[in-house]
């Protein structure tokens, strides 16, 4: 790549993308609201002609900045459509404007929101791309809003868009107060790495991928989470005896989790499935349950070097006594 332009450059994913397109000696700029290491020019997003100056020789587009979940319920619905919407519709502008050949959308598995839980008593869901959105929230809107204008500039403007719905890979704490009390935080992550959570290492190995893949590929939305072990055959077990599903793939498990007083979640509601991923971008994900499994083992961090060298940021500035942010 000539000059990628990566924004949200000091956030979690922003600041590993910066990291790793400058130990490979890429010319990369990050832009932010927020000044950092990372960041080469501060400003919104929501700001056209901002957006344009940091266009500049631009030939890659990585758009990773967003307001997200935490911000639900300190921010408002507006401040959502401006920065995830308008902020979206700017870049995408100014990357037809400028002849930008790749643009890579950070998305996220929150825009399928209510498609996740199936009723009591059912299967859990299994998530592909075939899944139909049904957001929950502003967040999960604004983000399909978004998914959308990436698809008609490439479809009217010729602008090859590729979208990254990526699951959770943030350090922070759950934002779920029962689920906190009940499982130690390593052990809530390593749990959902079964089903809903990927390692930064794999988040920021299949965004440079698809960098490379957007001319052949065109157009096209993946699902960017670990590799399940699971089939569709689990899905009714999952959701009723998660631990006996577990032990038949990974035995020794439980005694892994005995050590550390950890436990497994009694029940899974959806599976996200990263076939298409894999397949299309080529992408190899390291980060799963069973790689975590062999790193406690050799009493290892199960988690890469690049996710704890980047750690927590925070959401805001400010601290809540309900959590790491309020829930709305």
């Amino acid at each position: 790549m000539t000059k990628a332009l990566i924004t949200g450059s000091a956030g979690h994913l922003g600041e590993a993308l910066m990291r790793r397109l400058r130990d490979e000696k890429h010319d990369v700029h990050g832009l932010d609201i927020i000044g950092s290491s990372f960041t080469d020019d501060i400003g919104s997003i929501v700001d056209r002609a901002f957006v344009r100056r940091c266009m500049a020789d631009v030939d890659v587009v990585i758009h990773a900045a967003t307001l997200h979940k935490p911000h639900v319920a300190t921010h408002s619905r507006q401040d959502f459509i401006d920065t995830n919407i308008t902020g979206t519709l700017n870049l995408l502008e100014e990357a037809v404007a400028k002849g930008v050949k790749a643009f890579v959308f950070t998305s996220t598995t929150s825009v399928f929101g209510d498609a996740l839980v199936p009723p009591a008593g059912a299967p859990a869901a299994w998530v592909t791309e075939d899944t139909v959105p049904v957001p929950k929230n502003i967040y999960g809107a604004t983000k399909a809003a978004a998914e959308d204008l990436c698809q008609l500039f490439h479809r009217n403007q010729g602008l090859s868009c590729i979208i990254l719905r990526t699951s959770r890979f943030f350090p922070e704490e759950d934002d779920n107060r029962a689920v906190r009390d009940a499982y130690p935080d390593a052990n809530l992550k390593t749990n959902e790495l079964l089903f809903r959570r990927a390692d930064l290492e794999d988040i920021v190995s299949a965004h440079l991928l698809a960098v490379e893949s957007a001319a052949s590929i065109g157009f096209g939305r993946y699902i960017i989470s670990a590799t399940t072990p699971f089939t569709k055959q689990d899905l009714a077990a999952l959701r009723s005896d998660a631990p006996a599903v577990v032990r038949r793939e990974f035995p020794d498990f439980e005694a892994l989790y005995s050590q550390r007083g950890w436990r497994m979640f009694p029940g899974i509601d959806r599976v996200y499935d990263n076939t298409h991923a894999r397949r299309a971008l080529n992408w190899q994900p390291r980060f799963n349950f069973g790689y975590a499994l062999e790193r406690l083992r050799n009493g290892d961090d199960p988690r890469s070097g690049l996710a704890r060298q980047i750690g927590a940021k925070g959401y805001h500035a400010e601290t809540f006594a309900e959590g790491p942010y309020p829930v709305e």
